[in-house]
C-alpha cells in the first residue's frame, strides 16, 4: 500500500469538532474534513467544488500520531457589527461574491465568539487513498503538498505551518505500521509509547485499542456543517527503530 507520511507542525493547529453555538471546540487529532480541505486546497479546490471535496474525503484513510501534546488554548473574540464600516449593506463571503445583509439581532451589537487551538502541538499521519485507481491519485497528493497550488494552512487561516508538510512515501501493509516505522520529530515528547488514531477496520495487524469510539468529523461541502459517523480507534502505539 502506498502511504503519504505528513507531519502538522505549527504554534497554533485547529483540530476542529462540531460548533456548539459561538465555541469552536478542537479535538486532540486531526479530523478527516479538515485533511480532506488541506489536500483539496494543495490540489487548488475552492469551495464550490463541492463533488471533488466530498469524493477526496470520502476516499481518504489515514491514521494520526501525536508526537507533542502541547496545549489548547482559547481565544476570546468580539466583533462590533455596529461600527460604521460594518453597515454596508453588503458582506463578502467565502464564496467570493457579495451578500446583503438580512437585518435582525445577528446584524448588529457585540458579537462573541470562543475559538479553541491546539499550541505547540506536533503530529505525524500516515494517510492512503481507497479506491487506489481515482483522480486524484496518491502521486498527485504528494505532488501538491511539495508544491501546492495556495499557501495551506492546519485547519484555520491563521494556524501556518512551521515546517513542510510532506516528509516521505512509503510501502507499508497498514496506516499503523507507517506510523511505527517513521521517526519522531526532533521536538517530540520523550515516551516509551506515543497516543495515536486509526481507522477500527485498519487491519489485525493493528495495535491494541484502548477504545473504539463514533466520531463525526466529515464535512458536508454543500452546507458546510459537520455531518455522519465513521468509528475510529484510539491507542498507544511504539516506534520501531532500525538495528
Amino acid at each position: 500500500m502506498d502511504v503519504l507520511i505528513l507531519r502538522l507542525d505549527a504554534p497554533l493547529m485547529s483540530f476542529g469538532a462540531p460548533i456548539i453555538d459561538r465555541h469552536g471546540k478542537v479535538q486532540s487529532y486531526p479530523a478527516q474534513s479538515m485533511i480532506a480541505g488541506m489536500l483539496g486546497n494543495a490540489l487548488g479546490y475552492d469551495h464550490s467544488d463541492h463533488p471533488k471535496l466530498e469524493s477526496l474525503q470520502n476516499r481518504l484513510r489515514y491514521a494520526s500520531r501525536q508526537d507533542r501534546a502541547g496545549q489548547e488554548i482559547r481565544d476570546f473574540q468580539t466583533v462590533d457589527l455596529s461600527q460604521d464600516f460594518m453597515l454596508d449593506n453588503n458582506a463578502w463571503t467565502t464564496q467570493g461574491w457579495l451578500d446583503e445583509r438580512k437585518g435582525g439581532p445577528a446584524s448588529k451589537g457585540t458579537h462573541i465568539r470562543l475559538r479553541d487551538y491546539r499550541a505547540d502541538s506536533i503530529h505525524t499521519v500516515a494517510l492512503s487513498l481507497q479506491p487506489t485507481n481515482e483522480n486524484p491519485t496518491i502521486d498527485d497528493l504528494k505532488k501538491a503538498l511539495q508544491f501546492p497550488e495556495r499557501p495551506l494552512f492546519i485547519g484555520r487561516k491563521t494556524c501556518l505551518p512551521a515546517s513542510p508538510l510532506f516528509v516521505q512515501q512509503i510501502q507499508c501493509t497498514s496506516l499503523t505500521e507507517a506510523l511505527q516505522k517513521t521517526p519522531l520529530s526532533d521536538r517530540a515528547d520523550l515516551r516509551d509509547r506515543y497516543p495515536a488514531w486509526w481507522p477500527v477496520d485498519e487491519n489485525e495487524e493493528q495495535p491494541l485499542a484502548d477504545i473504539e469510539q463514533p466520531v463525526t468529523d466529515r464535512r458536508d461541502w454543500v452546507n458546510q456543517i459537520h455531518v455522519g459517523e465513521r468509528w475510529i480507534a484510539r491507542g498507544e502505539i511504539e516506534i520501531q527503530t532500525e538495528d
